[in-house]
């Protein structure tokens, strides 16, 4: 069961980073608003549980898995009209365990042909990776419209949150390849804690650690729960491996270039002897590293289409910080909890 998709060119211009204003910070994306929805979805969500979200106002279960509002319409939209093309990448995360890092890298690996890493005019170096792969429910679909998906040339990049079990139905139906990234949950847990409370309106003040803590050992989370989508796509990889590859944020920052050539195989564009000899991979590591991407000054400025500043998706992006907010107790509640979940899978974060 899947599906996806990979722009190795982009057959149009990319929407250009709009400035960002003083009171960004605090403005609510527009996935998380909660308005403009049609009837037929309203009806749909008012039947679904519903508990209080960490930014909007709700949350709804669908499928099994946490959702806002206006999230839930781009989710039912993408599931209705997204075709996957058995060329496409479908990059998959997560919320806040590396995704734009994982973009940057997808883009500059699938791309390398067209933009060359030496490049100083490289689409990286003018452009946020979310917008360089955009979400299929965040971006393309969410305001409920069906984008003209012609101007990605072919092989396509795409990316999402979502869970295996909610990807559109064409996923299963096409040969595209899947890239699952995933993170240490307790980093997972305090990024998007502080990410989450960046979105917040002053209003509403910020949501305590311990709050938001319970909320995601109890699986209500965006996108959760955590360890169900997580173990959905390790076991996907048991049943295709041809389709699904899967990475953990923490062995990629350990060794990066073993990583970054495993993915370029899958991908089916691995590097020559003349690219390794000439240190491409190091090259693409180093213009997709953190540091290199936090300081571009598009990622200064600009802003996503949603509202969301890009300096807000370049905190730390370090393994390990969870140590600096979690207590003890609290580092093994959640061990706990994911050692039960992912007992008998194989799977150790």
């Amino acid at each position: 069961m899947l599906t996806a998709a990979i722009p190795t060119a982009l057959s149009t211009s990319l929407p250009s980073p709009q400035p960002a204003s003083d009171s960004t910070s605090h403005s609510v994306p527009k996935y998380l608003q909660e308005d403009d929805l049609t009837q037929e979805r309203k009806d749909l969500i008012s039947s679904l549980p519903t508990e209080s979200g960490w930014v909007a106002n709700c949350l709804h279960q669908y499928q099994g898995f946490w959702h806002t509002t206006r999230q839930l319409q781009g989710v039912l939209t993408c599931q209705k009209h997204f075709h996957a093309q058995d060329s496409d990448t479908l990059l998959v995360t997560t919320p806040k365990s590396g995704t734009t890092w994982l973009k940057a890298i997808a883009f500059s690996l699938i791309n390398r042909s067209k933009h060359a890493i030496n490049d100083p005019h490289h689409p990286l170096y003018t452009n946020n990776p979310h917008d360089l792969v955009p979400f299929i429910e965040l971006k393309l679909y969410i305001e409920n419209q069906v984008p003209d998906l012609s101007v990605f040339a072919s092989p396509r990049l795409f990316s999402t949150h979502l869970p295996l079990v909610s990807l559109p139905k064409s996923v299963n139906d096409s040969g595209c390849k899947i890239v699952y990234l995933c993170r240490n949950p307790k980093d997972a847990f305090v990024s998007l804690w502080h990410f989450t409370n960046k979105l917040r309106p002053k209003d509403k003040g910020v949501n305590s650690l311990e709050k938001a803590f319970d909320k995601f050992c109890n699986g209500v989370s965006l996108y959760g729960p955590f360890w169900e989508h997580v173990l959905g796509y390790w076991k996907a990889i048991v049943e295709r491996p041809k389709r699904v590859f899967f990475l953990k944020f923490e062995e990629m920052k350990e060794k990066p270039a073993m990583h970054l050539k495993r993915l370029a195989e899958f991908l089916e564009c691995p590097f020559s002897k003349e690219e390794e000899l000439n240190g491409t991979v190091g090259r693409i590591l180093e213009m997709c590293s953190f540091d290199s991407l936090r300081n571009l000054e598009v990622n200064k400025t600009g802003k996503m289409f949603s509202g969301e500043e890009f300096k807000a998706f370049f905190r730390r992006g370090e393994v390990g910080d969870w140590k600096n907010h979690l207590t003890d107790e609290m580092a093994e509640r959640l061990d706990g909890i994911i050692e039960c979940k992912l007992h008998g899978s194989g799977l150790r974060l």
